[in-house]
């Protein structure tokens, strides 16, 4: 029976080991999920591609791989009667339990990626929902209920994570807790970066908002060619009120500026004005007449 345990232990290991997420993203031409985001090749890190669809097959592509290891061992494994740790259980059950968890090791250190993998929320999930519906569909709810109030999807696995275990204290066996106890702490610890970041204030929130392109930004922020001679005359009339209060304060007489219509005026009374005469100054300081009477 432990050649059985082991080749469940390996085929469990090299299916969860499948990259989807990063698979999906290449074929559909978004590039290198590694290169993106935190570099993580889950679904929340393809969610940040823009592509809503990708992160959605990925969630379900891993949680499908993890639960499909499982249940092929529980399937197909003969039921027989053991004792595992001390606690009486059966053989195809505790198979299903190996297969489940070297999935989502597969899936968190993946032979073909040197190792760097995903955190395993969407195959721990997968892996819980075969072996226990009740249990995963508890964590399901916190998560949902964490993310909804809280906005981030770490913060909504940890919690989920952290009451795992807690769930299956009261509804799953004992074998069942021990291996969903250690797949919490595993996803707990693959969280670690975000735990600090969650504690300095730095993580992300969840967002299914599109981001205003550069372009986009860089027009908003420059004014348009219509509102810039607005801003100039109204700048200019802040400057020749300032004057006048300035002239007023210091007792003169502040003279209106002659607008557009004032000079047109004064142009048409000056045409309809007569030509003064010519000035006679120059004969007045010419020379004297000489007086030529008789003296």
């Amino acid at each position: 029976m432990s050649n059985i345990f082991i080749l469940c232990i390996i085929g469990g290991y090299f299916l969860g080991s499948l990259p989807f997420g990063l698979i999906l993203t290449k074929i559909a031409g978004v590039g290198d999920i590694r290169k993106i985001g935190s570099g993580n090749i889950g679904a929340t890190n393809v969610l940040r591609t823009g592509r809503k669809d990708l992160a959605l097959l990925t969630v379900l592509l891993d949680a499908a791989k993890a639960g499909f290891a499982a249940w092929l061992a529980l399937a197909f494994v003969p039921v027989e009667n053991m004792f595992f740790a001390g606690i009486y259980t059966q053989t195809n059950l505790v198979a299903a339990l190996y297969a489940g968890t070297a999935a989502v090791l597969g899936h968190n250190f993946p032979i073909w990626l040197g190792f760097k993998g995903g955190k395993g929320v969407a195959s721990s999930f997968g892996f819980i929902l075969v072996i226990n519906p009740l249990i995963a569909l508890l964590a399901l709810a916190t998560w949902l209920v964490f993310a909804f109030v809280f906005k981030y999807s770490s913060m909504a696995a940890l919690a989920a994570a952290a009451l795992t275990p807690l769930y299956s204290y009261f509804y799953a066996g004992e074998v069942e807790t021990v291996f969903f106890s250690v797949i919490a702490l595993l996803l707990i610890f693959r969280h670690h970066a975000n735990i600090r970041r969650l504690l300095r204030g730095e993580e992300s929130k969840i967002s299914f908002r599109k981001k205003a392109t550069a372009p986009a930004a860089a027009e908003d922020a420059q004014p348009t060619e219509a509102a810039q001679p607005v801003k100039t005359t109204a700048a200019k009339a802040d400057k020749r009120g300032a004057a006048k209060t300035e002239k007023r304060a210091a007792g003169g007489k502040v003279q209106k500026h002659p607008g557009r219509r004032g000079k047109k005026k004064n142009d048409a009374e000056a045409k309809d004005k007569p030509a003064a005469p010519a000035s006679t100054a120059g004969k007045k300081r010419g020379r004297p007449r000489k007086n030529t009477g008789s003296r």
